[in-house]
């Protein structure tokens, strides 16, 4: 295939540049119907209540298990350049990112 062909074939990807600085997020809730997952990105404080939605992602299933897989990818990557990321009390199905109970 000649170097024209693969030009054609790739897929071209606009940043805007509000979305481009992104949103911090250290909470994700993941729910799902037959027809979709839902991602809601979230961010937690001390000492607030309510974590706020920072961000909602749908996705089809089979994009859902592709970003599983891609994730699982870049983690296996990311060790292998960095060492091994560490998660506390694993125990845990969920990590707070604060000890509960904290008060600043």
């Amino acid at each position: 295939m000649s170097e024209n062909n693969n030009n054609k074939n790739q897929l071209q990807i606009e940043l805007p540049q509000e979305v481009a600085q992104g949103e911090y997020a250290n909470f994700a809730i993941i729910t799902h119907s037959s027809s979709d997952f839902i991602i809601d990105f979230a961010r937690v404080l001390p000492g607030l209540p309510k974590a706020q939605v920072k961000s909602r992602v749908i996705l089809a299933p089979e994009h859902a298990k592709r970003l599983l897989a891609a994730l699982q990818e870049n983690i296996v990557r990311y060790e292998h350049e960095f060492g091994a990321i560490k998660i506390p009390n694993k125990e845990s199905r969920t990590i707070a990112p604060f000890p509960v109970g904290q008060e600043n």
